[in-house]
């Protein structure tokens, strides 16, 4: 069998698995954010966290209650790290540096998992289970909730109030996070994925020094790195090192993990407003960009000209042999379409257009799908751009599932496609003017502009990938994408409440003959071309600098 073949064949076997979970797990989603009863571990919760989960919110009390409790999460984590000398099962390990500690913190909590160490050789057994994979749990569980608020948004009618935060939170935990970590963790340990809580261990001499290897709760950590698109491994090599990722089984399980909670989210989105066609619309946009960008990546790291790649089968470079160009392609994509940041591969080393799909697929806003929760809202800011654009074709007020999108909803969706590019620009601009940040690239040129630029681009939309060539471990790396994360992270989640909020008090506008089919496939083409068409038009003269130029000269 050619790796061709390989791949497009893993391809489709991934997408029947999807398929498979889509129904079940939408449904199962959509019946935890309408129940009106609470577990008893859940009650539990509500009473150690002085929480009334009844109580209905506004978007303002929302939002609160998301910043108040992401606040006090990167609080926690910032000192669990600078205490981690004096803690047990440290495996001896320092205290993590102040401007190191206040970036993982930040990376963590805002669902980033950018990780500026090296995680074997700096993060106890502490800070992993009781830090980084509790934060792995609750920020995506933050990204679910904020999704519902938006989609309640649209359902509800003459009211302001968006569900109770803390409910959406502890549920999203409980009930969708949790079990699926759990049989996620027994499949991948029954795989060859380590789950120990081992010292470290000398394990021979490489290049004439010795190697150390130390154990970990890996697969219960690798499972939810993926469900929740969280993506920070506990080793260096994340999803590349064999303890993580052991075999080509394992990889596209991984992939599955990664995808099928946001996939699923669409049908959860069309139960919630009373229509699934207007969730399978939202699906074929999120697939249609999904399935474009991994033959794009496979058609540039298979064809490749080059006797040496040709002699390969592809693009070898920084990939696994285990796992090979197709499924490497397929991750890396999956990845960075997502809000994961999990590698198997390395993109530095993908081919310049390679580079440059992983870049793109972030610069979309990381909707198709996207995170968990986070690429739902995003693909419904899209869709409101989208309807207020067809609108102007027809001179027609644009509604969307029923609801009026006027100038005040059309100002909180602007708000929040323009953040993201500000902040990835501005940052990359001001890093590559500065005489300090520069010395950080390992490369020149084009593929060392590329190396920034795809930093920026990963911090500010919450990915949390690297390129594999810059040196972040500075000051100024750390902070600035420290603060990349926190504002890529909050200020978006500001507009899409505010949003829901202003949605939820309108009243229902009736459909009439005029009315833009949103469920239709037209609806579906305009939304794809509105995406690709904002994209290219804010990020385009940036990908001409970094991996257009490295594509078209190699």
């Amino acid at each position: 069998m050619g790796p061709v073949l390989a791949g497009v064949l893993q391809l489709l076997a991934l997408i029947a698995a999807l398929a498979l979970a889509y129904v079940p797990l939408g449904n199962h989603m959509a019946k935890v954010y309408s129940s009106d009863k609470h577990w008893r571990v859940e009650k539990w919760i509500y009473k150690g966290i002085g929480a009334d989960p009844n109580t209905e919110m506004r978007w303002p009390a929302y939002l609160r209650g998301v910043l108040a409790f992401s606040a006090v999460g990167v609080l926690f984590l910032y000192l669990l790290q600078r205490l981690q000398g004096v803690l047990p099962g440290s495996l001896g390990f320092k205290a993590i540096d102040a401007d190191q500690a206040f970036n993982t913190a930040a990376s963590f909590v805002t669902n980033t998992n950018w990780q500026s160490y090296y995680g074997e050789q700096a993060m106890g057994h502490v800070v992993q289970t009781a830090g980084l994979a509790v934060q792995n749990f609750v920020s995506a569980a933050v990204g679910i909730a904020v999704a519902m608020a938006l989609v309640r948004g649209f359902a509800r009618s003459r009211t302001g109030e968006l569900g109770n935060f803390w409910s959406d939170l502890v549920r999203g935990v409980t009930r969708i996070l949790l079990p699926l970590s759990v049989v996620a963790a027994i499949v991948l340990v029954a795989c060859g994925v380590i789950q120990n809580f081992s010292g470290i261990h000398e394990v021979g001499q490489f290049m004439g020094g010795d190697q150390q290897w130390n154990g970990g709760a890996v697969a219960s950590q690798e499972a939810i790195k993926e469900i929740g698109t969280n993506g920070g491994g506990y080793f260096n090599a994340n999803s590349a090192h064999p303890f993580e990722n052991p075999t080509p089984f394992t990889n596209l399980f991984e992939i599955f993990l990664l995808l099928v909670i946001p996939f699923a989210l669409t049908r959860t989105f069309g139960i919630m407003v009373g229509s699934v066609k207007q969730g399978y619309a939202i699906l074929a946009t999120m697939g249609t960009i999904w399935v474009g960008f991994i033959a794009l990546m496979m058609w540039t790291e298979f064809a490749h000209h080059g006797p040496a790649l040709q002699l390969a089968g592809g693009a070898m470079e920084g990939k696994e042999t285990r796992i090979g160009v197709g499924a490497s392609s397929i991750f890396a994509v999956s990845t960075t379409l997502t809000s994961t940041g999990a590698v198997d591969s390395f993109h530095s080393s993908f081919t310049g257009l390679g580079g440059g799909i992983t870049m793109l697929g972030m610069q979309l806003g990381e909707i198709a799908p996207g995170g968990t929760g986070s690429g739902l809202y995003g693909m419904l800011i899209m869709a409101v751009i989208a309807v207020f654009i067809a609108g102007l074709m027809v001179g027609r007020t644009p509604e969307y599932l029923g609801k009026k999108i006027g100038t005040r909803e059309i100002k909180f969706a602007a708000c929040y496609i323009l953040i993201t590019p500000a902040l990835v620009l501005i940052f990359t601009a001001v890093a590559m003017a500065l005489p300090t940040p520069g010395n950080s690239m390992t490369n020149s040129g084009a593929h060392g502009f590329s190396e920034i630029l795809y930093a920026y681009t990963s911090a500010s939309n919450n990915n949390g990938s690297a390129f594999a060539g810059l040196n972040a471990d500075t000051q100024w790396f750390n902070s600035t994408l420290g603060l990349a994360m926190i504002l890529g992270r909050f200020l978006p989640v500001v507009f899409v409440l505010a949003l829901a909020g202003s949605l939820a008090e309108q009243k229902p506008v009736p459909a009439t003959a005029g009315t833009l089919r949103t469920e239709k496939p037209l609806f579906t083409g305009l939304l794809v071309g509105a995406i690709l068409i904002i994209t290219g038009l804010t990020y385009f003269p940036a990908l001409a600098l970094g991996p257009l130029a490295e594509g078209l000269a190699s």
